[in-house]
């Protein structure tokens, strides 16, 4: 089987990079299962998800609304002219522009958002440019992770993500290639089937109203086709301050298995009470 290393093509629309050709074929999980037909014959009423937190032991924690943001993939090439670093004004140096879009994105989110509604973050985690002290290089690439929590407020974003680090670009004589690499969308949590199910969690164990976190979730695919429901479930060890519990994905993350018999008991009484109420 041929390998898909970089994509084929991009289309733009509405000033967005979308991927097409053998990258854009390559889907999984939960947008692969729908694909291929999982929620056809029969559609199901409703669907239920479970994750793992590090919070206090057997705490299910539930959030209305945007659960979990959107995640897009950012991708900038700052395109220079290499020069000689003692004569920087014989070419066009990518590594200040760079920076400088670096601090611009980040207006956008404190200056141009509207966070009193729900918070979105765009951050650059990857910066490659140059490979010598003494030479201006003739382009900088970076990387970044995008994340929304308002779904109507995501097209807004990248497309002011994409103006921003073209124009910063632009002003000084530079160009700057946008890609965005379209992944998870949000998980919107439906608030009448939580109102229907928090007395099966209730039965079951504590529950708490928690913040909604700025993590992506393949669920969000199943949550946009019908009313879902993604709820989490404490494994912390007795004790343990949940402000200094290991994160998920920390090579320090660790779970409590006793509390899992919770999140076992927190699944089948949703189920059953859901399809009983049915």
């Amino acid at each position: 089987m041929r390998q898909c290393k970089e994509f084929e093509a991009w289309t733009t629309v509405a000033g967005i990079m979308k991927k097409t050709g053998c990258g854009a074929s390559q889907v999984w999980g939960a947008e692969r299962m729908l694909r291929e037909g999982a929620f056809e014959n029969p559609k199901p009423n409703a669907v239920f998800g479970l994750h793992v937190m590090p919070n206090p032991s057997g705490l299910l924690g539930w959030h209305k609304g945007g659960a979990t943001a959107s995640s897009d993939t950012l991708h900038i090439i700052v395109k220079g002219v290499q020069t000689h670093g003692a004569m920087p004004w014989m070419g066009k140096d990518p590594v200040t522009v760079a920076a400088e879009i670096v601090v611009a994105l980040q207006t956008i989110p404190s200056r141009q958002m509207n966070i009193s509604k729900a918070p979105s973050i765009v951050s650059i985690g990857s910066i490659h440019g140059g490979v010598r002290s003494n030479v201006i290089p003739n382009e900088v690439e970076m990387e970044g992770t995008i994340r929304v929590l308002d779904p109507a407020q995501r097209e807004d974003f990248l497309e002011r993500i994409t103006k921003v680090a073209r124009l910063t670009a632009e002003a000084s004589g530079l160009e700057a290639d946008v890609q965005i690499d379209r992944g998870y969308g949000v998980t919107v949590n439906d608030a009448a089937l939580i109102d229907q199910m928090l007395p099966s969690l209730r039965r079951v164990s504590t529950t708490e109203e928690t913040p909604a976190t700025l993590a992506s979730e393949d669920f969000s695919y199943f949550a946009k086709d019908v009313p879902g429901f993604f709820f989490t479930l404490g494994v912390n060890a007795p004790g343990m301050d949940p402000a200094r519990a290991p994160a998920n994905h920390s090579p320090n993350f660790t779970v409590n298995e006793d509390t899992l018999v919770v999140g076992v008991k927190a699944m089948a009484s949703v189920a059953v009470d859901f399809l009983t109420a049915h």
